[in-house]
């Protein structure tokens, strides 16, 4: 056998180069592993970021619709200055809203499209004064039918009630005396016709004949008798009335087509203040149902503005400091140095479990024509007592200074943040000194959060 060469230098070389060439290849299977990796990758990422974000999202609604918690503090109101309005002591402060104590809400009691409206809303009226007119031609037609069928019945009745006429009663006499003489000659011709049968002279058939007339003229005279008695004593009774009983019924059906008509005028009932003008012309109204879109309901709302009581919610703790025609202070955000003096008009028979109140409303005895419903309202109640050497020197209101920034303090009013502006007459070691603003009672919020806003939800924090 021949023996095997070795691999000499060169060859030694080339196989290295080839070696090195082969290193330097990509592999192209490699490649598809890293690119399901990146994919899922990717998706991975997207779905974390639109998790992120939807989390955010519901984070930043619950914030912003989430009732915050608050530090609260209950004010503390001063007896003093209600000592000019009454001869009591404040024992009592609440704050509510001013409303109307009998507020109208005007409807038609007919239904037709509205050709007229002579109010807007803030004008005051008249009572009886027009508001809203509606288109009438319908009405007006109803009503000259009514009207002539009652025309018609009362001409019935009279004919009724006034008998026959003379000239009635004199040609029922005539045609009676005609059927007389009728009936006379007819008796004549049959006694002579009896005479000459009974001598031959004339056939039996002749006074058949005779007999036939004469029975016919008694019955016509019979007739003729009961209807001239008839005419002479006129129509019956029963006829007259139920003649009456139908003109009685006209006369119904005329005055509801009058009525009918009137009432496409609406007036006032009252003399007060437009609060809400609820139609145009050209729409409908209808005393029935009343849809958003279709017809309404009733067309202004109106109320007596002279006539206003403070509506509050008592704390069931403070309800027994209270009584009938029990007298207080009344003010309003609007016009904090104005006090208008009340009285305790009404007491709720029940109390709101929810809130643990007793709805009480205060009658205003002097309103003013500034005072409007729905306005902020405290009230101060009074005892009946004289007022002391110490109810006169009472401390005024005092809160700390953090629930004070730029003039404004923050109070809770169903169960939201209300914006109050106040003014201070100095400082104490208490706290801030209050003029006006604040009246006493009201929850006031300590430390507000930068961002609180007029209205936001808040709750008061539990210790």
């Amino acid at each position: 056998m021949q023996a095997l060469r070795e691999p000499s230098v060169n060859d030694r070389e080339e196989n290295d180069i080839d070696a090195g060439l082969k290193s330097l290849l990509i592999d192209r299977s490699s490649k598809r592993p890293y690119r399901e990796q990146n994919r899922l990758r990717s998706r991975a990422l997207y779905a974390l970021g639109l998790l992120f974000v939807v989390a955010a999202a519901g984070f930043i609604y619950s914030r912003a619709t989430a009732a915050i918690e608050v530090e609260t503090i209950r004010v503390r109101g001063s007896s003093a200055p209600t000592a000019d309005i009454a001869s009591g002591a404040t024992i009592l402060n609440a704050t509510g809203y001013i409303v109307a104590a009998h507020k109208i809400e005007l409807a038609s009691k007919v239904s037709g499209r509205v050709a007229w409206i002579g109010v807007d809303k803030g004008d005051r009226v008249k009572e009886g004064q027009q508001l809203v007119k509606l288109e009438d031609e319908e009405f007006r037609a109803r009503l000259t039918e009514a009207q002539g069928q009652l025309n018609s019945f009362r001409a019935k009745l009279a004919a009724l009630e006034n008998g026959s006429r003379p000239e009635e009663t004199a040609r029922s006499r005539a045609d009676l005396e005609q059927v007389r003489a009728d009936l006379e000659n007819a008796r004549v011709t049959l006694d002579r016709t009896r005479t000459l049968v009974e001598h031959g002279v004339l056939a039996r058939q002749s006074l058949d004949d005779a007999q036939a007339r004469f029975d016919s003229q008694t019955a016509r005279y019979s007739s003729f008798e009961k209807s001239y008695s008839l005419v002479r004593a006129g129509p019956r009774l029963e006829d007259i009335q139920a003649m009456r009983a139908q003109v009685t019924q006209a006369e119904g059906t005329l005055a509801f087509a009058q009525s009918e008509l009137a009432n496409t005028v609406i007036r006032s009932p009252i003399a007060g203040v437009i609060l809400e003008r609820n139609v145009e012309r050209g729409e409908f109204v209808t005393t029935g149902f009343a849809t958003d879109r279709g017809a309404k309901g009733y067309v202004v709302s109106l109320a007596d503005l002279a006539d206003l009581q403070a509506e509050l919610d008592i704390n069931q703790n403070d309800f027994a400091k209270l009584g009938s025609n029990q007298l207080a202070a009344v003010t309003t955000d609007a016009y904090p140095d104005r006090k208008y003096k009340g009285v305790i008009a009404e007491i709720s028979p029940e109390a709101n479990r929810q809130k643990a109140t007793v709805q009480v409303k205060v009658k205003v005895i002097n309103p003013d024509q500034d005072l409007r419903p729905e306005m902020n309202a405290s009230v101060a109640f009074l005892s009946s007592d004289k007022p002391d050497s110490k109810a006169e020197t009472n401390d005024p209101i005092t809160i700390p200074a953090s629930a004070v920034r730029d003039g404004v303090v923050f109070v809770i009013v169903d169960r939201k943040a209300v914006r109050r502006q106040v003014q201070s007459s100095g400082s104490s070691s208490q706290g801030i000194i209050i003029s006006s603003g604040l009246s006493g009672g009201e929850d006031l919020i300590v430390n507000p959060p930068a961002d609180l806003r007029d209205g936001q939800k808040v709750r008061p924090k539990k210790e």
